[in-house]
């Protein structure tokens, strides 16, 4: 009996030993995230009002701690204007960064054209539109005889909304961009060279938005932004503040709407319950449906983001100006503006992830890259480190 008790004694001595030293070991190496204090420290807690019913992580069964990690990490950037997370309608978790506030309308960028995406699909419902398959020329008659190449006179809504009309990314071409800047762009339906046959292949085109905006336009008789206000702003309680206009007093389809970080986590949270917000039918749920689908696969979206940079975003897909990728076991879809701007729809984990920026309104250099990769990774790796349900 004193044999055998002295042996245990000793393997639980041994076993102690083990784990002081493992323990001395694991405090020498430096921590590669926040400490559990630094984490508990954090405050993202909803800000008053009443335009949110509001809710905490934890009752909306979310680990506080993964929200805890992704705050304090995105207080590390530089561009980050405001942060915001709901799950299962309620907003759960919001912060504002540098120069961002609750108040604040910020240039949404790109996010801008899901929006266009949607005033086309509630145009086509009220019957201002017949089909996405009516011809883009119908509505630029003043260029019925100016048009040289026949493939453009078969370009239909539906490729202006898929981005597979033909036409080429505007950054591609100094000539390209300036045509951009002019503010008038029926004349470059014909100006600009196709680079593809309509309906083949995707080619990301702010042009093609700013057509799309310009059609919706001519065809409820009024412009973007009012039709908008009527339409979709004021169901989903929203008052949007500047929304930039074209040399013909268009607004752009492809940009340039300023919104709150509240306000577009409402259009995130439409799209989210199929077009429908507190009741009422917004935007056509099957519209909702058509424009999350995928209608090009394997979309190169690093840009001018270096390949070795690490962009998190993998299988980026497109749909009617809605993007679609993966992150881990996760598939979402996303608008997505310059310099950062996300709405992020996680429909198996009923969650809108919203995030402005800093624009870098004409500025599409190495730092503002770097700075929107930033941004779109915070989110990037938050969604992976979520788990499946």
């Amino acid at each position: 009996m004193g044999k055998k008790f002295k042996l245990c004694f000793n393997w639980r001595q041994y076993s102690l030993l083990i784990i002081a030293i493992v323990l001395l070991v694991m405090s020498a190496i430096p921590s590669s995230g926040p400490s559990i204090e630094g984490l508990l420290a954090v405050d993202y807690t909803p800000l008053p009002g009443d335009d949110w019913e509001v809710s905490t992580p934890a009752e909306q069964g979310l680990d506080p701690m993964l929200v805890a990690e992704l705050y304090y990490n995105a207080a590390e950037l530089e561009t980050l204007y405001s942060l915001l997370v709901i799950k299962n309608g309620y907003l759960i978790a919001e912060d504002y960064f540098n120069e961002g506030s609750v108040d604040q309308k910020d240039r949404l960028q790109s996010v801008t054209k899901s929006y266009t995406s949607a005033l086309v699909g509630i145009a086509l419902d009220q019957g201002y539109l017949s089909s996405v398959d009516q011809k883009m020329l119908d509505f630029f008659p003043e260029l019925a005889d100016q048009i040289t190449d026949p493939r453009k006179e078969q370009i239909t809504i539906r490729e202006l909304l898929q981005m597979r009309a033909g036409y080429p990314w505007e950054e591609t071409s100094p000539a390209l961009w300036d045509g951009l800047l002019s503010g008038h762009y029926p004349p470059l339906i014909e100006e600009f060279p196709l680079i593809a046959d309509p309906g083949t292949e995707f080619h990301y085109s702010n042009l093609s938005s700013n057509w799309l905006g310009i059609i919706v336009d001519r065809a409820t008789g009024t412009n973007l932004k009012a039709y908008a206000e009527e339409n979709l702003f004021l169901p989903l309680g929203v008052e949007a503040g500047e929304w930039g206009m074209d040399a013909e007093g268009h607004n752009n389809g492809c940009a340039d709407l300023h919104l709150t970080a509240r306000d577009a986590a409402k259009f995130g949270l439409l799209y989210l319950n199929d077009g429908e917000y507190e009741g009422n039918q917004v935007v056509p749920a099957d519209w909702v449906h058509d424009s999350l689908q995928r209608y090009s696969e394997d979309i190169n979206v690093t840009g001018g983001f270096p390949a070795n940079w690490g962009l998190s975003f993998r299988d980026a897909g497109y749909g009617y100006q809605w993007w679609s990728a993966r992150v881990g076991e996760h598939h979402f879809d996303l608008a997505w503006g310059h310099g950062g701007q996300l709405i992020v729809l996680l429909d198996e984990l009923d969650m809108v992830i919203v995030v402005t920026s800093y624009p870098f309104w004409l500025q599409h250099d190495a730092e503002a890259w770097k700075h929107e990769l930033a941004n779109v990774n915070l989110v990037g790796e938050f969604i992976k480190s979520l788990p499946s349900e």
